[in-house]
């Protein structure tokens, strides 16, 4: 029985390379010579020969894509040809070398009828060579993760599929689904992942909350920018990087939203998160440009014990802004820690 079940096995597979030789036929000669060359490198398990078949400067997006041939493939076999073609690409190097068959690798899979979870895996030793897929890719994860996710519900549940091909989530994967849904504007499902990662055995780190706090930021969504960014000192004990917060000061001194950058400040103040001249500054300019010229004195105080010194226009501007206002306390107290600081 097992010898018959062999002979059925062979019989199917010199069928399928015969009918995908018989699709090729009718391609371009170019197609057809790289879609060959390709099939004949699998067939064989010559899958080192890949780089070279498809390396970077091979036109990317051509039509078929040249791993069209794999939906013609049983499930198993296909999975099993994709692992090895994976597995193969570890060793490559110099690594650019297997940009190209990454790059072709997953854009098949993306566009496949079922790409999820074979292009998370695609991905994630993509993400691990060194790789950042081209940008194409995120809308199409993006609209493959939610379709995908509208029928599973739960994205630990997503993820989780990742196991029954052999692979197992991380948190790279994830932050990258996380920007790839920020950068197509859907924060709602980004947001999802971010808070159902955990169960999928992926934890938050600094990128996950970095990418998805720069997404907000970009859009202005400055209440939800303070609630993540308080969910990610308190809850998790982490300190958004110095960038992150430039981008979310950035965004509340775009919206005029100062009080909630004071707010932030506060906060992070009593968290004892370092927070850097840049973004001092970026509030700063933001008190400034609302002539709420004793949030700006009281701010300066704080830079200064931290020695931290504004520009020297902002610092006129400071001065002079609580003299016009009455505050001649404050202004003189700026003052003295001015100089000081020997400005």
């Amino acid at each position: 029985m097992a010898l018959a079940a062999l002979r059925f096995w062979s019989l199917s597979r010199r069928s399928t390379v015969a009918f995908l030789r018989c699709s090729l036929a009718h391609s371009s000669p170019s197609q057809r010579s790289l879609e060959e060359s390709v099939l004949s490198a699998v067939e064989a398990n010559r899958y080192q020969q890949l780089p070279e078949l498809l390396d970077s400067s091979k036109e990317f997006g051509r039509n078929p894509n040249p791993f069209a041939f794999l939906s013609r493939f049983t499930e198993s076999h296909r999975l099993h040809v994709v692992d090895g073609i994976l597995q193969s690409l570890i060793c490559v190097r110099p690594r650019e070398r297997s940009r190209g068959v990454y790059n072709f690798l997953l854009s098949y899979a993306l566009e496949s009828s079922t790409p999820i979870p074979l292009a998370l895996a695609i991905l994630q030793r993509m993400l691990r060579s060194g790789h950042r897929p081209v940008s194409q890719t995120h809308l199409l994860l993006s609209n493959a993760w939610i379709e995908r996710l509208q029928k599973l519900r739960s994205v630990s549940s997503v993820l989780s599929e990742m196991h029954s091909i052999g692979y197992s989530p991380d948190s790279g994967t994830c932050n990258y689904l996380i920007m790839s849904l920020c950068k197509v504007d859907r924060l709602e499902e980004a947001i999802k992942v971010l808070r159902g990662m955990s169960k999928g055995g992926c934890i938050p780190d600094l990128d996950s909350y970095g990418v998805l706090i720069g997404g907000m930021s970009e859009l202005r969504m400055t209440t939800e920018v303070l609630e993540m960014v308080k969910e990610m000192v308190k809850k998790h004990g982490m300190n958004p990087r110095q960038d992150t917060m430039v981008k979310a000061f950035g965004a509340m001194r775009a919206n005029r939203d100062i009080w909630r950058s004071v707010e932030m400040i506060e906060f992070l103040e009593g968290e004892d998160v370092y927070i850097g001249f840049e973004a001092y500054e970026s509030v700063l300019e933001g008190c400034l440009e609302g002539h709420h010229f004793v949030l700006a004195g009281k701010l300066v105080i704080k830079m200064t014990e931290r020695g931290l010194i504004p520009y020297i226009k902002e610092r006129q501007r400071v001065y002079e802004g609580l003299v016009g206002v009455g505050e001649l306390e404050l202004a003189n107290i700026v003052r003295k820690k001015f100089a000081e600081l020997k400005s």
